[in-house]
């Protein structure tokens, strides 16, 4: 595998009902006060036309959870997560809330994300297609937020009660799941699957990078290890996107040639499109230059592809 063609998503374009994305809802009026505590990022001084990305950590600074936080109203919030890992995400911070002016819930039943894509939804959103990325501003009943580009593919969400995101994503023509999938990896932007909780301190997975990090912000679970992390000097792991020729389960290991002895990273997410499976993987950077395979040390071979972001330039050298 010498070379690989990647599919265009710039011809791509509709929406999609993202059924793997759910939500909670956080209210009251202790509310900002409580995630601020719990989270990587600055939830009080969120404002309302910023969408912000978090993680949720052990005391071990492991995400448990990786979350983009909207602030719809000055004492609610809207946690989108992967919908596998909301549950447990929603149990452990109902644990710590005790007698603060919070209150938890499930909101996947009532609130849906849908994924709009390329020109058909720019058309159908007018002058609101020109949103910048991470930037928030309401819609209908509900929030658009616009998301970075891949690969000159403009996306956004749309999040708001469940019946008008199924008239939204029912009004576009369909994208399919795995092409956004495979435009998720693609982004660089990880995202904590049932398989990979509990595994990555945040600059091992670029989150960091990306805003998912507020240095300043003060304590958090975990803060003091991604601090240690993030001061003690150059780090020894982060994310690089993959190509493969055959699908890559998230949570399975990859291992480089060189060092078939112990797995060199893992598989954080993965997806398929026009043919090509691709997955954003967690590495050594000792391991960068050697052959890479998954699964096994002669298992499916690696080539390593482009973030759409620069690693520090010490990194790249390492």
């Amino acid at each position: 595998m010498s070379s690989i063609q990647l599919p265009d998503p710039t011809s791509w374009g509709g929406a999609l009902l993202l059924s793997d994305l759910g939500i909670i809802q956080a209210e009251g009026a202790d509310a900002a006060n409580f995630l601020h505590g719990q989270f990587s990022q600055d939830v009080n001084g969120q404002p309302a036309d910023e969408a912000r990305l978090a993680a949720y950590c052990s005391a071990k600074g492991r995400m448990l959870a990786s979350l983009l936080t909207l602030r719809p109203q000055p004492e609610q919030f809207w946690l989108l997560t992967d919908s596998q890992v909301l549950p447990g995400l929603l149990k452990r911070l109902s644990m710590f809330v005790l007698r603060a002016k919070a209150k938890l819930t499930d909101a996947s039943a009532s609130l849906g994300v849908v994924g709009l894509l390329g020109s058909p939804a720019a058309a159908s959103l007018g002058e609101a297609a020109q949103l910048g990325a991470w930037c928030v501003q309401p819609h209908g009943q509900g929030l658009l937020v616009g998301l970075p580009e891949v690969l000159g593919a403009k996306r956004w969400y749309w999040v708001g009660p469940k019946a008008e995101a199924q008239a939204l994503a029912s009004a576009l023509p369909a994208v399919e799941p795995g092409a956004w999938a495979w435009l998720d990896v693609m982004s660089g932007i990880p995202r904590i699957e049932a398989s990979t909780v509990d595994q990555f301190v945040p600059q091992m997975v670029n989150y960091e990078l990306i805003g998912g990090v507020n240095f300043k912000k003060g304590c958090y679970p975990g803060q003091e290890v991604v601090a240690r992390s993030q001061y003690r000097g150059t780090t020894k792991r982060r994310a690089f996107v993959v190509h493969a020729e055959q699908a890559l389960p998230p949570g399975q290991e990859v291992f480089s040639v060189t060092d078939p002895g112990q797995p060199a990273g893992l598989v954080i997410n993965s997806a398929s499109a026009g043919g090509v499976h691709s997955a954003l993987i967690e590495l050594k950077l000792s391991a960068l230059d050697a052959e890479l395979r998954a699964g096994a040390a002669d298992g499916v071979k690696l080539m390593v592809g482009n973030l759409p972001y620069a690693l520090p330039s010490a990194e790249e050298a390492a």
